[in-house]
Protein backbone atom coordinates (compact mmCIF):
# COMPACT_ATOMS: atom_id res chain seq x y z
CA UNK A 1 0.00 0.00 0.00
CA UNK A 2 0.99 3.36 -0.82
CA UNK A 3 0.18 6.16 0.89
CA UNK A 4 0.07 9.98 0.02
CA UNK A 5 -0.44 13.47 2.33
CA UNK A 6 -0.88 16.90 0.05
CA UNK A 7 0.08 19.05 3.39
CA UNK A 8 3.58 19.02 5.19
CA UNK A 9 1.92 21.03 7.88
CA UNK A 10 1.21 20.58 11.94
CA UNK A 11 -1.21 17.98 11.07
CA UNK A 12 0.32 16.14 7.56
CA UNK A 13 3.74 15.96 9.05
CA UNK A 14 3.30 13.82 12.62
CA UNK A 15 0.08 12.37 11.32
CA UNK A 16 2.00 10.41 8.66
CA UNK A 17 5.45 10.07 10.42
CA UNK A 18 3.20 8.30 12.86
CA UNK A 19 1.38 5.93 10.01
CA UNK A 20 5.30 5.07 8.93
CA UNK A 21 6.50 4.47 12.28
CA UNK A 22 3.70 2.25 13.08
CA UNK A 23 3.06 0.55 9.44
CA UNK A 24 6.55 -0.12 7.89
CA UNK A 25 4.83 -1.80 5.51
CA UNK A 26 2.81 1.19 4.34
CA UNK A 27 4.68 3.42 1.89
CA UNK A 28 4.32 6.92 2.99
CA UNK A 29 5.01 10.31 0.96
CA UNK A 30 4.09 13.44 2.39
CA UNK A 31 4.24 16.21 -0.43
CA UNK A 32 4.11 20.10 -0.67
CA UNK A 33 5.12 22.79 -2.86
CA UNK A 34 6.58 24.78 0.10
CA UNK A 35 10.44 23.27 -0.82
CA UNK A 36 11.78 25.57 2.15
CA UNK A 37 8.77 22.91 4.27
CA UNK A 38 10.15 20.05 2.69
CA UNK A 39 13.87 20.98 2.86
CA UNK A 40 13.23 20.91 6.62
CA UNK A 41 11.95 18.12 6.94
CA UNK A 42 14.15 16.30 5.23
CA UNK A 43 17.11 18.25 7.11
CA UNK A 44 19.51 15.23 9.03
CA UNK A 45 19.71 17.79 11.91
CA UNK A 46 16.28 16.74 13.04
CA UNK A 47 16.25 19.70 15.48
CA UNK A 48 15.36 21.93 12.45
CA UNK A 49 12.22 19.99 11.71
CA UNK A 50 9.71 22.60 10.74
CA UNK A 51 7.21 21.63 13.81
CA UNK A 52 8.60 21.43 17.12
CA UNK A 53 6.36 18.44 19.33
CA UNK A 54 7.95 16.57 22.08
CA UNK A 55 9.68 13.30 20.38
CA UNK A 56 8.86 13.90 16.90
CA UNK A 57 12.25 13.77 16.07
CA UNK A 58 12.80 10.22 17.44
CA UNK A 59 9.23 9.23 15.27
CA UNK A 60 10.62 11.39 12.17
CA UNK A 61 14.51 9.50 12.34
CA UNK A 62 13.30 5.82 12.95
CA UNK A 63 10.99 5.90 9.46
CA UNK A 64 12.34 8.64 7.14
CA UNK A 65 14.33 7.29 4.31
CA UNK A 66 12.97 3.59 5.21
CA UNK A 67 9.15 3.80 4.31
CA UNK A 68 8.24 7.36 5.43
CA UNK A 69 9.58 10.30 2.48
CA UNK A 70 8.84 14.21 2.10
CA UNK A 71 8.96 15.44 -1.42
CA UNK A 72 7.66 18.14 -3.56
CA UNK A 73 7.42 15.80 -6.51
CA UNK A 74 3.05 15.98 -5.86
CA UNK A 75 1.88 14.90 -9.36
CA UNK A 76 4.48 11.53 -9.20
CA UNK A 77 2.82 11.35 -5.32
CA UNK A 78 -0.52 11.30 -6.55
CA UNK A 79 -0.07 9.07 -9.64
CA UNK A 80 1.15 6.15 -7.67
CA UNK A 81 -1.33 6.50 -4.27
CA UNK A 82 -3.95 4.36 -2.93
CA UNK A 83 -4.73 6.34 -0.53
CA UNK A 84 -4.32 10.69 -0.61
CA UNK A 85 -4.63 12.14 2.67
CA UNK A 86 -5.66 16.40 2.04
CA UNK A 87 -3.87 18.31 4.95
CA UNK A 88 -3.92 21.11 3.98
CA UNK A 89 -4.52 24.90 5.37
CA UNK A 90 -8.68 25.56 5.85
CA UNK A 91 -8.24 29.64 7.29
CA UNK A 92 -11.06 31.84 7.89
CA UNK A 93 -12.06 33.35 4.77
CA UNK A 94 -11.07 37.07 4.60
CA UNK A 95 -12.81 37.63 1.48
CA UNK A 96 -16.15 37.72 0.25
CA UNK A 97 -19.26 35.91 0.95
CA UNK A 98 -18.54 34.59 4.68
CA UNK A 99 -15.70 36.60 4.97
CA UNK A 100 -14.34 36.04 8.85
CA UNK A 101 -16.46 32.86 9.61
CA UNK A 102 -16.62 30.14 6.74
CA UNK A 103 -13.46 28.42 5.99
CA UNK A 104 -11.42 29.26 3.29
CA UNK A 105 -11.19 25.72 1.04
CA UNK A 106 -9.79 26.59 -2.23
CA UNK A 107 -6.69 24.99 -1.14
CA UNK A 108 -8.95 21.57 -0.67
CA UNK A 109 -10.56 22.26 -3.86
CA UNK A 110 -7.05 22.37 -5.79
CA UNK A 111 -6.53 19.34 -4.00
CA UNK A 112 -9.45 17.87 -5.45
CA UNK A 113 -9.06 18.96 -9.39
CA UNK A 114 -5.57 17.79 -8.83
CA UNK A 115 -6.15 14.23 -8.38
CA UNK A 116 -8.94 14.21 -10.53
CA UNK A 117 -6.86 15.59 -13.14
CA UNK A 118 -4.06 12.62 -12.26
CA UNK A 119 -5.68 9.70 -10.90
CA UNK A 120 -5.92 6.70 -13.67
CA UNK A 121 -7.05 4.07 -10.88
CA UNK A 122 -9.32 3.47 -7.63
CA UNK A 123 -7.99 5.29 -4.59
CA UNK A 124 -9.20 6.58 -1.43
CA UNK A 125 -8.85 10.20 -0.78
CA UNK A 126 -9.39 10.95 3.00
CA UNK A 127 -10.18 14.61 4.17
CA UNK A 128 -7.49 15.39 7.14
CA UNK A 129 -7.85 18.93 7.03
CA UNK A 130 -10.77 20.26 9.69
CA UNK A 131 -13.39 20.96 7.19
CA UNK A 132 -16.81 22.00 7.32
CA UNK A 133 -19.63 19.99 6.94
CA UNK A 134 -20.51 18.51 3.44
CA UNK A 135 -17.01 19.46 2.25
CA UNK A 136 -17.00 15.55 0.44
CA UNK A 137 -19.50 16.36 -1.47
CA UNK A 138 -17.76 19.38 -3.39
CA UNK A 139 -14.97 16.86 -4.01
CA UNK A 140 -17.03 14.17 -5.25
CA UNK A 141 -18.76 16.56 -7.53
CA UNK A 142 -15.39 17.82 -8.67
CA UNK A 143 -14.34 14.07 -9.58
CA UNK A 144 -17.71 12.87 -11.26
CA UNK A 145 -17.44 16.25 -13.40
CA UNK A 146 -14.22 14.67 -14.86
CA UNK A 147 -15.31 11.06 -15.16
CA UNK A 148 -13.55 10.00 -11.95
CA UNK A 149 -16.53 9.76 -9.55
CA UNK A 150 -16.48 5.90 -9.82
CA UNK A 151 -13.00 5.27 -9.43
CA UNK A 152 -12.61 7.93 -5.98
CA UNK A 153 -14.06 6.91 -2.62
CA UNK A 154 -13.83 9.45 -0.07
CA UNK A 155 -13.88 9.29 3.32
CA UNK A 156 -13.08 11.55 6.60
CA UNK A 157 -10.85 11.61 9.07
CA UNK A 158 -10.56 14.49 11.48
CA UNK A 159 -7.34 15.34 13.64
CA UNK A 160 -7.79 16.04 17.32
CA UNK A 161 -4.51 16.24 17.72
CA UNK A 162 -3.48 19.00 20.77
CA UNK A 163 -0.18 20.71 19.88
CA UNK A 164 2.23 20.24 21.85
CA UNK A 165 0.99 16.52 23.23
CA UNK A 166 0.67 15.48 19.24
CA UNK A 167 2.55 12.19 19.39
CA UNK A 168 1.28 11.29 22.09
CA UNK A 169 -2.17 11.46 21.01
CA UNK A 170 -1.09 10.10 17.88
CA UNK A 171 0.44 7.00 19.78
CA UNK A 172 -2.34 6.39 22.30
CA UNK A 173 -5.89 8.23 20.88
CA UNK A 174 -8.79 8.65 22.69
CA UNK A 175 -10.58 7.27 19.32
CA UNK A 176 -9.77 7.81 15.57
CA UNK A 177 -12.73 8.78 13.55
CA UNK A 178 -13.94 7.69 9.84
CA UNK A 179 -16.76 8.65 8.11
CA UNK A 180 -17.71 7.29 4.82
CA UNK A 181 -20.24 5.64 2.39
CA UNK A 182 -18.24 2.80 0.83
CA UNK A 183 -17.71 -0.14 3.63
CA UNK A 184 -14.58 -1.58 1.84
CA UNK A 185 -13.18 1.62 1.37
CA UNK A 186 -13.76 2.49 5.09
CA UNK A 187 -12.33 -0.80 6.51
CA UNK A 188 -8.96 -0.32 4.07
CA UNK A 189 -8.64 3.21 6.27
CA UNK A 190 -9.21 0.92 9.65
CA UNK A 191 -6.85 -1.64 8.85
CA UNK A 192 -4.00 1.00 8.27
CA UNK A 193 -4.94 2.49 12.40
CA UNK A 194 -5.30 -1.18 13.45
CA UNK A 195 -1.38 -1.84 12.86
CA UNK A 196 -1.98 0.10 16.89
CA UNK A 197 -4.76 1.19 17.59
CA UNK A 198 -7.26 -1.13 19.61
CA UNK A 199 -10.35 -1.74 17.04
CA UNK A 200 -13.00 -0.59 19.42
CA UNK A 201 -11.29 2.91 19.24
CA UNK A 202 -11.72 3.47 16.06
CA UNK A 203 -15.12 4.99 15.07
CA UNK A 204 -16.96 4.72 12.39
CA UNK A 205 -19.95 7.06 11.05
CA UNK A 206 -21.67 8.48 7.73
CA UNK A 207 -19.71 11.42 6.32
CA UNK A 208 -21.63 14.25 7.85
CA UNK A 209 -20.91 13.04 10.97
CA UNK A 210 -17.40 12.82 10.93
CA UNK A 211 -17.00 16.33 9.68
CA UNK A 212 -19.69 18.17 12.09
CA UNK A 213 -18.06 15.79 15.07
CA UNK A 214 -14.62 17.92 14.44
CA UNK A 215 -15.92 21.27 14.69
CA UNK A 216 -17.90 20.32 17.27
CA UNK A 217 -15.57 18.65 19.86
CA UNK A 218 -13.54 22.05 19.57
CA UNK A 219 -16.39 24.28 20.01
CA UNK A 220 -17.28 22.04 23.04
CA UNK A 221 -13.66 22.38 24.40
CA UNK A 222 -13.33 25.79 23.81
CA UNK A 223 -16.32 26.94 25.21
CA UNK A 224 -15.33 25.04 28.96
CA UNK A 225 -12.16 27.35 28.39
CA UNK A 226 -14.28 30.49 28.29
CA UNK A 227 -17.05 29.39 30.81
CA UNK A 228 -13.97 29.22 33.33
CA UNK A 229 -12.31 32.28 32.17
CA UNK A 230 -15.77 33.92 32.60
CA UNK A 231 -15.94 32.91 36.35
CA UNK A 232 -12.49 33.96 36.89
CA UNK A 233 -13.99 37.76 36.43
CA UNK A 234 -16.26 36.90 38.94
CA UNK A 235 -14.04 35.28 41.60
CA UNK A 236 -11.45 38.72 41.52
CA UNK A 237 -14.48 40.53 42.12
CA UNK A 238 -15.92 38.36 44.96
CA UNK A 239 -12.67 37.03 46.83
CA UNK A 240 -12.97 33.78 45.76
CA UNK A 241 -10.20 31.70 44.43
CA UNK A 242 -10.94 30.07 40.55
CA UNK A 243 -8.46 27.39 40.72
CA UNK A 244 -10.29 26.04 44.14
CA UNK A 245 -13.53 26.76 42.21
CA UNK A 246 -12.49 24.97 38.97
CA UNK A 247 -11.47 22.02 41.44
CA UNK A 248 -14.72 21.75 43.10
CA UNK A 249 -16.67 21.73 40.38
CA UNK A 250 -14.14 19.31 38.37
CA UNK A 251 -14.80 16.78 40.73
CA UNK A 252 -18.36 16.04 39.74
CA UNK A 253 -17.76 12.83 37.86
CA UNK A 254 -20.67 14.67 35.06
CA UNK A 255 -18.37 18.18 34.66
CA UNK A 256 -15.09 16.32 35.11
CA UNK A 257 -11.87 18.68 35.36
CA UNK A 258 -10.29 19.10 31.87
CA UNK A 259 -9.99 22.54 30.32
CA UNK A 260 -11.49 24.18 33.40
CA UNK A 261 -7.66 25.92 33.92
CA UNK A 262 -8.75 29.76 34.03
CA UNK A 263 -6.15 31.75 31.64
CA UNK A 264 -5.79 34.69 29.51
CA UNK A 265 -7.47 33.30 26.86
CA UNK A 266 -7.54 30.13 24.53
CA UNK A 267 -5.64 30.50 20.96
CA UNK A 268 -4.29 27.78 18.35
CA UNK A 269 -5.07 27.19 14.74
CA UNK A 270 -8.53 25.36 15.78
CA UNK A 271 -10.78 26.79 18.33
CA UNK A 272 -11.54 30.37 17.26
CA UNK A 273 -11.49 29.04 13.36
CA UNK A 274 -13.89 26.23 14.31
CA UNK A 275 -16.39 28.05 15.96
CA UNK A 276 -16.44 30.93 13.82
CA UNK A 277 -16.98 28.07 10.69
CA UNK A 278 -19.56 26.85 13.19
CA UNK A 279 -21.46 29.41 13.70
CA UNK A 280 -21.37 30.45 9.55
CA UNK A 281 -22.97 27.27 8.97
CA UNK A 282 -25.87 27.94 11.74
CA UNK A 283 -26.46 31.36 9.99
CA UNK A 284 -26.45 29.75 6.83
CA UNK A 285 -29.15 26.87 7.43
CA UNK A 286 -31.36 29.58 9.03
CA UNK A 287 -29.56 28.95 13.15
CA UNK A 288 -29.48 32.66 14.41
CA UNK A 289 -29.62 31.66 18.21
CA UNK A 290 -27.13 28.59 17.68
CA UNK A 291 -24.89 31.08 15.84
CA UNK A 292 -25.41 33.40 18.74
CA UNK A 293 -24.36 31.08 21.25
CA UNK A 294 -21.22 29.81 19.72
CA UNK A 295 -20.24 33.76 18.86
CA UNK A 296 -20.09 34.40 22.39
CA UNK A 297 -17.83 32.17 23.36
CA UNK A 298 -15.07 33.75 21.23
CA UNK A 299 -16.49 37.27 21.99
CA UNK A 300 -15.91 36.28 26.06
CA UNK A 301 -12.26 34.96 24.76
CA UNK A 302 -11.43 38.39 23.13
CA UNK A 303 -12.79 40.05 26.47
CA UNK A 304 -10.91 38.14 28.35
CA UNK A 305 -7.42 39.20 26.64
CA UNK A 306 -8.37 42.55 26.45
CA UNK A 307 -9.34 42.27 30.41
CA UNK A 308 -5.57 40.96 31.00
CA UNK A 309 -3.77 43.69 28.92
CA UNK A 310 -5.78 46.70 30.50
CA UNK A 311 -5.05 44.92 34.01
CA UNK A 312 -1.34 45.75 33.38
CA UNK A 313 -1.71 49.10 32.17
CA UNK A 314 -4.04 49.93 34.75
CA UNK A 315 -1.78 48.77 37.53
CA UNK A 316 1.17 50.46 36.25
CA UNK A 317 -0.68 53.97 36.98
CA UNK A 318 -2.50 54.09 33.57
CA UNK A 319 0.69 54.61 31.27
CA UNK A 320 2.87 52.01 29.98
CA UNK A 321 4.31 54.78 27.14
CA UNK A 322 8.37 53.64 27.30
CA UNK A 323 7.74 51.36 30.06
CA UNK A 324 10.13 48.00 29.66
CA UNK A 325 7.56 44.83 30.01
CA UNK A 326 8.99 41.62 29.85
CA UNK A 327 6.82 39.11 28.36
CA UNK A 328 7.28 35.29 28.97
CA UNK A 329 5.76 33.25 25.93
CA UNK A 330 4.18 34.40 22.95
CA UNK A 331 2.98 30.53 21.80
CA UNK A 332 -0.90 29.28 22.11
CA UNK A 333 0.72 27.43 24.24
CA UNK A 334 3.99 25.33 26.05
CA UNK A 335 5.52 22.75 24.06
CA UNK A 336 4.76 24.52 20.38
CA UNK A 337 6.47 26.68 18.22
CA UNK A 338 3.08 27.35 16.68
CA UNK A 339 1.68 31.32 17.49
CA UNK A 340 -1.28 31.35 15.39
CA UNK A 341 -4.17 32.93 17.67
CA UNK A 342 -1.53 33.14 20.87
CA UNK A 343 -3.07 34.70 23.37
CA UNK A 344 0.34 36.90 23.50
CA UNK A 345 -0.38 38.25 20.45
CA UNK A 346 -3.17 40.02 21.61
CA UNK A 347 -1.63 41.13 24.71
CA UNK A 348 1.54 42.49 23.20
CA UNK A 349 -0.75 44.28 20.39
CA UNK A 350 -2.60 46.55 23.08
CA UNK A 351 0.48 47.13 25.33
CA UNK A 352 2.19 48.41 21.69
CA UNK A 353 -1.04 50.60 20.93
CA UNK A 354 0.05 52.30 24.60
CA UNK A 355 3.70 52.60 23.51
CA UNK A 356 5.29 49.88 25.77
CA UNK A 357 8.56 48.57 24.95
CA UNK A 358 8.42 44.87 24.90
CA UNK A 359 11.21 42.37 25.83
CA UNK A 360 9.74 38.75 24.59
CA UNK A 361 11.14 35.07 25.76
CA UNK A 362 9.72 32.30 24.28
CA UNK A 363 12.17 28.93 23.72
CA UNK A 364 10.72 28.21 20.26
CA UNK A 365 9.35 31.52 18.82
CA UNK A 366 11.89 33.43 17.00
CA UNK A 367 11.85 37.44 16.70
CA UNK A 368 10.75 36.87 12.92
CA UNK A 369 7.32 35.15 13.87
CA UNK A 370 6.69 37.51 16.26
CA UNK A 371 7.00 40.93 13.90
CA UNK A 372 4.85 38.95 11.45
CA UNK A 373 2.63 38.30 14.33
CA UNK A 374 1.76 41.88 15.26
CA UNK A 375 2.37 43.12 11.78
CA UNK A 376 -0.84 40.62 11.50
CA UNK A 377 -2.80 42.31 14.36
CA UNK A 378 -2.16 45.97 13.17
CA UNK A 379 1.17 47.27 14.42
CA UNK A 380 2.58 47.52 11.46
CA UNK A 381 5.65 49.69 12.51
CA UNK A 382 6.36 46.16 14.05
CA UNK A 383 10.10 45.96 12.55
CA UNK A 384 10.28 49.24 12.80
CA UNK A 385 9.80 48.69 16.70
CA UNK A 386 12.28 45.63 17.07
CA UNK A 387 15.22 47.83 15.11
CA UNK A 388 14.37 50.37 17.41
CA UNK A 389 14.72 48.06 20.41
CA UNK A 390 11.50 49.03 21.76
CA UNK A 391 10.54 45.16 20.74
CA UNK A 392 13.48 42.83 21.53
CA UNK A 393 13.79 38.88 21.64
CA UNK A 394 15.75 37.71 24.63
CA UNK A 395 17.43 34.66 25.55
CA UNK A 396 15.95 34.44 29.34
CA UNK A 397 13.21 35.49 31.42
CA UNK A 398 15.92 37.52 33.32
CA UNK A 399 16.73 39.25 30.78
CA UNK A 400 13.32 39.84 29.96
CA UNK A 401 13.12 41.43 33.78
CA UNK A 402 16.05 43.57 33.76
CA UNK A 403 15.12 47.19 34.29
CA UNK A 404 11.10 46.09 33.95
CA UNK A 405 8.37 47.40 35.34
CA UNK A 406 6.56 44.25 34.93
CA UNK A 407 6.59 40.46 33.37
CA UNK A 408 3.48 39.08 32.17
CA UNK A 409 3.46 35.32 31.52
CA UNK A 410 1.13 34.34 28.75
CA UNK A 411 2.73 30.74 27.64
CA UNK A 412 2.63 28.34 30.44
CA UNK A 413 6.04 26.57 29.62
CA UNK A 414 7.30 24.07 32.33
CA UNK A 415 9.96 26.73 32.95
CA UNK A 416 8.27 29.65 34.08
CA UNK A 417 6.70 27.52 37.41
CA UNK A 418 10.34 27.60 38.93
CA UNK A 419 11.51 31.16 38.13
CA UNK A 420 14.51 32.40 40.62
CA UNK A 421 12.32 35.17 41.90
CA UNK A 422 14.94 36.84 44.36
CA UNK A 423 17.02 37.42 41.44
CA UNK A 424 14.07 38.83 38.80
CA UNK A 425 12.74 40.91 41.42
CA UNK A 426 16.76 42.67 42.28
CA UNK A 427 16.60 42.98 38.45
CA UNK A 428 13.69 44.63 38.27
CA UNK A 429 12.48 48.58 38.76
CA UNK A 430 10.09 49.03 41.65
CA UNK A 431 7.44 48.57 42.54
CA UNK A 432 8.03 44.96 40.27
CA UNK A 433 4.65 43.80 39.33
CA UNK A 434 3.71 39.91 37.92
CA UNK A 435 1.01 39.30 36.14
CA UNK A 436 0.09 35.76 36.06
CA UNK A 437 -1.82 34.38 32.71
CA UNK A 438 -1.61 31.51 33.20
CA UNK A 439 -1.74 30.63 36.97
CA UNK A 440 1.69 28.74 37.39
CA UNK A 441 3.33 31.07 39.50
CA UNK A 442 4.13 30.27 42.86
CA UNK A 443 2.75 33.67 43.90
CA UNK A 444 3.32 33.23 47.80
CA UNK A 445 6.48 33.04 47.08
CA UNK A 446 7.19 36.14 44.88
CA UNK A 447 4.80 38.04 46.98
CA UNK A 448 7.18 37.30 49.87
CA UNK A 449 10.19 38.84 48.08
CA UNK A 450 8.58 41.59 46.92
CA UNK A 451 6.26 41.55 43.82
CA UNK A 452 3.27 42.84 43.75
CA UNK A 453 1.24 40.17 41.68
CA UNK A 454 -1.87 39.68 39.96
CA UNK A 455 -2.92 36.29 39.00
CA UNK A 456 -5.94 35.44 36.59
CA UNK A 457 -9.27 34.43 39.42
CA UNK A 458 -7.50 35.44 42.60
CA UNK A 459 -9.65 37.73 44.07
CA UNK A 460 -8.81 39.97 47.14
CA UNK A 461 -9.83 39.15 50.90
CA UNK A 462 -12.06 40.65 53.33
CA UNK A 463 -9.14 42.98 54.25
CA UNK A 464 -8.40 43.90 50.75
CA UNK A 465 -5.46 41.60 49.85
CA UNK A 466 -4.74 39.39 47.53
CA UNK A 467 -4.61 36.11 47.85
CA UNK A 468 -1.03 34.03 47.22
CA UNK A 469 -1.65 30.92 48.66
Amino acid sequence: MKITCIGAGYVGGPTMAMIANKCPDIEVTVVDVNEARIAAWNDPDLSKLPVFEPQLDEVVAEARGRNLFFSTEVDTAIREADIIFISVNTPTKTYGAGAGQAADLKWVERCARQIAELVEKDIIIVEKSTVPIRTAAMIKSVLRAVGKGDRVKVLSNPEFLAEGTAVADLSNPDRVLIGGEDETAIETLVSVYAHWVPREKILTTNLWSSELSKLTANAFLAQRVSSINSISALCEETGADVNEVARAVGTDSRIGPKFLKASVGFGGSCFQKDILNLTYLCDYFGLPEVANYWKSVIELNDWQKGRFAQKIIATLFNTIAEKKIGILGFAFKKNTNDTRESAAISVCRDLLIERAHLAIYDPQVSLDQIIRDLEGVGISDAAERAANGEITKVASPLEAAESAHALAVLTEWDEFTSLPYQEIFDHMLKPACLFDGRNILDAKAATEVGFEIYSIGRGRSLDGEWQVR
